[in-house]
């Protein structure tokens, strides 16, 4: 499956839950010559091309030491199973999206909450504020973040028109994580869990009726097909982080880590950059195939702010002091 060398030994847990719990990572030995990089979107998604890129910059950055082949498009890893085979060891590195974990470790679905960060130069302040948490909470599971592209602003798709939060009650509402699942409760709506993969079909089939996504994930899945509204709500604007198992990563010498690191941090700054034209670019398609784009009425979106006002509350409270020291970082900022 994977060009990388690896000889794993059986994963001893300590406790009952797998995920949340301080784990005897597996012993592992990569070749530090070609890695697999799954990936769940398309190779044609913006992200998938960030993806691409870092790889391309770290082989020519080492000289060709270490190729990174990405695998887009869940092929070689369906996205929930991504986080699992990084921390496992079956692949050294991978690109997840951080919110699906919301439930196993709060800090990486901080950027989910709605309506905290509403923007890019406030979704880089609460990025900054939380970084040295999400690699905590990551290399307690034995990964380290390399870095993490940001999608656009999320937006409310849905199949009828909404002009009020009540519009939205007893509707199948796309939710991929904890944090979502909590908002479609708080709307009214009936959460339906569906991976990004997974959403044309879902939405085809009647599984899902609305979504909170960024209009990146409306073109992937050319979402007019299926629902005709768009609400530029700015819900949230969330990361996808490239993570590496921390024995890989440990296997590399200090020049090759130095390299990799560099490459992160240029691709990170360029995706984040790309993210703006790219949004832009999603909603004249949108509104050039048919779908009605426009703001959510005054009444609709003070209906979402106390949702989420609550919802930053609700994550405070779950992710104990260290949470709350974050979040106190940001409003100050």
């Amino acid at each position: 499956m994977t060009t990388s060398e690896i000889s794993r030994r059986t994963i001893l847990q300590a406790g009952t839950m797998g995920f949340a719990t301080v784990a005897l990572m597996p012993s592992l030995s990569f070749a530090a010559t070609s890695w697999d990089m799954p990936s769940a979107y398309g190779a044609g998604n913006f992200i998938s091309k960030a993806y691409v890129a870092f790889a391309e910059d770290v082989k020519k950055r080492t000289n060709g030491g270490l190729e990174i082949k990405v695998h887009p498009g869940g092929s070689l890893y369906k996205g929930s199973d991504i986080m699992r085979a990084v921390r496992e060891g079956q692949v050294p590195l991978g690109g997840r999206f951080l919110g699906a974990h919301t439930k196993e470790a709060p800090i990486l679905g901080l950027d989910t909450v709605p309506f905290l960060a509403t923007n890019r130069a406030e979704a880089k302040k609460l990025y900054d504020v939380s970084k040295e948490q999400i690699n905590a909470a990551l290399a307690e599971r034995g990964m380290k973040l390399l870095f993490a592209p940001t999608w656009p602003p999320q937006g409310l798709f849905s199949k009828k028109a909404v002009t009020k939060l009540e519009d939205m009650k007893g509707v199948k509402f796309r939710a991929y994580n904890a944090s979502t699942t909590r908002l479609a409760n708080l709307m009214g709506a009936v959460p339906t869990k569906t991976e990004a993969s997974e959403i044309a079909q879902a939405f085809s089939t009647g599984v899902a009726e609305a979504m909170m996504a960024s209009g990146a994930i409306g073109i992937w899945q050319k979402i007019w097909d299926y629902c005709d509204h768009y609400y530029e709500v700015n819900a949230w604007l969330p990361k996808s982080g490239v993570i590496v198992n921390a024995d890989a990563w440990g296997a590399l010498d200090g020049a090759t880590q130095s390299a990799v690191n560099e490459a992160a941090a240029a691709a990170e700054a360029a995706v984040w950059d790309e993210m703006e034209n790219q949004n832009a670019g999603y909603i004249k398609t949108m509104k050039d195939n048919g779908m009605k784009v426009e703001a959510p009425s005054d009444e609709l979106q003070a209906g979402l702010k106390k949702i989420g006002d609550t919802m930053a509350e609700e994550w405070s409270a779950s992710a104990g002091d260290a949470g709350a020291k974050v979040m106190a970082a940001y409003r100050a900022a």
